[in-house]
């Protein structure tokens, strides 16, 4: 918010696509359209092509919202674009740290959240053994029960699912000096031998981030799961049934439409509320 004397909440959004067709892209904007602002506030974005064109806003952004993307969170260190989000993530982490009407919120999506964790050191990011596609149960952790972000979801709370990379091995210990906090794991798997990967992390009071898709819609899932190779990597690792099963959620209130209205919406509610608040201004 640019000066008290100002009524516009700005969110900056950090595609990292890469220029690749998307449908998350299309569920941050339509996300955003809807959101609910208090008179005489407004919210207004922008959207930078951070991967594609090096694109990276600076720190006047009062919220923030970095995508998914494709390839690896592990191929590009060193890269331009790479040192500059960075740089910027650093720079909005230590404004936060400091004591001052200012804050800077921040929601990581998918390949963002790979990014950040890697980044903090907080975890393991590794390759998974195959892709990981389709709508799925994510179950809460102990502090995911106490997340505003998460109050509105149930437990477990299904999730789009879209990743060939996974974050896993948390470091409690470096997490504890930090203040993250574990949120969500995926489902449990008891018929393969493979860890559980963390789904959710709240890095910061500002800073929150999933492994999943919290943007994702019905529209955009049908246009994935009607996808002839989408639908080859489901009925190939999970069974025709758990494809019919997928398509049947779509129209499921309490699924995905259930995740996509409470998560992000949760996130912008409360980032914009104390934005004004910490402005000194009223609604």
């Amino acid at each position: 918010m640019q000066g008290k004397e100002s009524n516009i909440i700005r969110v900056a959004i950090l595609d990292l696509y890469n220029n690749e067709p998307n449908e998350g892209m299309r569920g941050i904007l339509s996300l955003l359209e809807r959101q609910a602002v208090p008179a005489p506030f407004t919210l207004e974005y922008k959207r930078f092509d951070v991967r594609f064109k090096d694109e990276v806003p600076d720190d006047s952004f009062d919220i923030y919202i970095s995508s998914g993307g494709p390839g690896s969170p592990l191929e590009e260190p060193g890269a331009q674009w790479e040192k500059d989000y960075f740089r910027l993530i650093d720079r909005l982490w230590e404004i936060n740290k400091e004591d001052r009407s200012s804050k800077k919120f921040v929601f990581f999506i998918c390949h963002s959240f790979q990014l950040m964790c890697r980044h903090l050191e907080l975890a393991e990011v590794t390759k998974r053994h195959s892709t990981a596609f389709g709508i799925f149960p994510v179950h809460k952790l102990e502090a995911g029960f106490q997340e505003p972000c998460f109050s509105a979801i149930h437990d477990p709370f299904y999730a789009v699912d879209s990743r060939d990379w996974q974050v896993v091995q948390p470091d409690r210990k470096k997490m504890q000096r930090t203040g993250a906090e574990l949120l969500a794991i995926e489902k449990e798997r008891s018929h393969v031998p493979y860890e559980r990967a963390v789904m959710g992390i709240r890095f910061s009071p500002e800073m929150i981030g999933t492994q999943f898709h919290p943007e994702a819609d019905p529209l955009g899932m049908l246009h994935y799961l009607l996808r002839k190779d989408k639908k080859e990597i489901i009925v190939r690792h999970h069974g025709q049934e758990k494809y019919d099963e997928m398509l049947l959620h779509l129209n499921d209130p309490d699924k995905i439409s259930l995740t996509q209205s409470g998560i992000i919406p949760a996130f912008l509610t409360n980032a914009i509320r104390q934005t004004i608040r910490l402005a000194g201004l009223t609604v």
